[in-house]
């Protein structure tokens, strides 16, 4: 698909392309090839369509325009041209039938020769080049409301582990950090773990009230609300921690958190979901509908049968997104038999976004004292995972080492040097 105002990535593996969900509206399409009625229909099912009431049929402008005669149009309106009918002179006629505020995405031929200035006159707000492929119709669809104020714009990146106690939170809480410090992005961590969550002993912080009032809340959780729940960690992180007490129990319905993630993507660049290791409603929901996933294992049989489990349920369920991506960590544990990163890889069929090394000594000297691993060490080879892990989650490339100059050692001496011969100057002036 070629878009006449906006050329994004066509690959819907492309880390930096970032399509934000709709708000609940209704989508009315009229196709004139079997190939655009199967990609639209097929758009309809996915996550950031989850909220619009989407249909498709057959017959174009035509159609169109015989259908509104005669009910209200709805928010938006999808028409295909084959190019056998003058595309104004329909867009006129079709103009006529149209409700005040309905959107329009045209999805052209190339025999079209309209000019974009022309169909905008007339009212649309996107036209694309056809034949579209399910994602173009997503992207075109959400690509309307992305200026709206009142569009879902945060980015959500979820965390789980393929088995507990892998350290799914520790890297959700350290890569959080990392995005809200050095890529300078408003951040929030919310702890999903209710009943034994650790986000608010990682971060050092002892919030009285987090993610239980704002699910647990009889009202629509809203921005306000939101603000008065936050607990403010460093100047761009903050933290909508779980209570981790064992008063009650915390069973939900499948769209239990739907209300809050919302709330906090219209006002949040990006949202990290550390969620436990369980396998429910609400917690697939959860993985299913995040921007990003990355699924935390160790270097064993059960993480490898799990992650493997893991990664091919949630490729199924999201066929449009980039797949599933997956770190292994604490890798060189003494005395532990281990299956090689290698063969690890090659059951994933994929690369791990990081290796992380066992070092009991530093990850808990950061939990113990409520720090990030760059905070104990900044030079640490894990921080520059972590940094690495940030900006691959929120399309920034990734953090390398600069390159050790062969002519480094000799240049530091004779600046030694240099700074030796002037130092009884200093001294005698």
């Amino acid at each position: 698909m070629t878009s006449v105002h906006d050329e994004e990535a066509d690959d819907p593996q492309h880390p930096e392309e970032h399509i934000a969900p709709v708000p609940r509206i209704s989508v009315q399409a009229f196709c004139e090839t079997e190939q655009t009625l199967a990609a639209v229909t097929a758009a309809g099912q996915d996550r950031r369509l989850a909220k619009a009431h989407l249909t498709a049929k057959d017959g174009g402008l035509a159609a169109a325009i015989e259908v509104y005669e005669t009910m209200p149009t709805p928010n938006v309106i999808v028409i295909e041209s084959d190019g056998t009918r003058d595309i104004l002179e329909g867009l006129d006629d079709l103009a006529g039938v149209c409700d005040p505020g309905t959107r329009v995405v045209v999805i052209g031929n190339p025999n079209d020769t309209a000019p974009y200035r022309e169909l905008v006159r007339r009212g649309v707000n996107d036209y694309v080049v056809g034949p579209v492929e399910t994602l173009d119709v997503v992207r075109s669809i959400c690509s309307l409301f992305s200026a709206s104020e009142t569009i879902i714009t945060g980015r959500v990146i979820a965390v789980v582990g393929a088995k507990g106690g892998v350290g799914a939170s520790t890297v959700a809480h350290n890569v959080a950090w990392t995005i809200a410090r050095d890529l300078a992005l408003d951040s929030v961590v919310i702890d999903l773990d209710l009943a034994f969550g650790t986000a608010s002993l990682d971060y050092n912080q002892d919030p009285v009230q987090g993610i239980a009032n704002a699910v647990l809340s009889q009202d629509r959780p809203d921005t306000a609300l939101m603000e008065r729940l936050l607990a403010k960690c460093t100047e761009r992180l903050s933290l909508l921690a779980a209570p981790a007490t064992l008063d009650r129990v915390y069973d939900f319905g499948a769209e239990a958190f739907d209300a809050v993630f919302d709330t906090l993507r219209m006002t949040t660049p990006c949202i990290v979901l550390d969620v436990p290791h369980q396998w429910s409603g609400w917690t697939r929901r959860a993985l299913v509908n995040a921007d990003d996933i990355v699924i935390v294992a160790e270097p064993d049989l059960a993480n490898l049968r799990n992650t493997k489990n893991m990664l091919s349920v949630l490729k199924a369920a999201r066929p449009n997104d980039r797949p599933p991506l997956y770190c292994i960590n604490q890798v060189g544990m003494p005395k532990r038999a281990e299956i090689e990163v290698k063969a690890f890889a090659k059951t994933m069929e994929s690369q791990p976004i990081a290796v992380i090394p066992f070092d009991s000594k530093l990850f808990s000297a950061a939990a113990n004292n409520g720090q990030m691993i760059a905070e104990v060490s900044k030079s640490h080879r894990t921080t520059l995972l972590f940094q690495n892990m940030a900006n691959r989650l929120a399309g920034r490339g990734e953090v390398k080492k600069p390159k050790r100059s062969l002519l480094g050692p000799l240049l530091k001496r004779l600046k030694a040097r240099s700074g030796r011969a002037s130092a009884p100057h200093r001294k005698a002036s």
